[in-house]
């Protein structure tokens, strides 16, 4: 089971959470949950005013022996309007345009949304049973 609860944080709501939703999905092979604008795809659905979170932004994907993976997925332009980075385990990582990263299993943390120009993140924490 993957368990997400994403949060909206803007600079007024600095210290808050905002906008708190949540989603989950059974640990089965090819089980996905995406982040984004996009209402008719994304289970999170961010702001349809933050554009520098793309239509369908984040996807996370259960592979074949059931562990979890996020992908940043491309969108129109070739350069974000956003960085995103992952934190587990007491350290942060870039994760690159266009790239995937492996959930550890029996872990938790967070994925950040960053907007570049701006003060806004969308903040997606997870859990991945083991």
């Amino acid at each position: 089971m993957l368990e997400l609860t994403m949060a909206s944080v803007s600079e007024a709501d600095a210290g808050a959470t905002a906008g708190m939703l949540m989603a989950e999905a059974p640990s089965r092979p090819g089980a996905v949950l995406r982040v984004g604008r996009d209402r008719n795809v994304c289970r999170l659905v961010t702001p349809d005013d933050w554009l520098f979170v793309s239509r369908t932004h984040l996807e996370f994907r259960c592979g074949p022996d059931g562990a979890w993976s996020v992908s940043w997925l491309r969108g129109s332009n070739p350069d974000p309007a956003s960085e995103v980075r992952l934190l587990s385990g007491g350290t942060a990582r870039a994760l690159v345009y266009g790239g995937a990263a492996p959930l550890v299993r029996g872990g938790s943390g967070e994925v950040v949304i960053q907007e570049r120009s701006g003060p806004r993140s969308v903040n997606v924490g997870y859990f991945h049973e083991g």
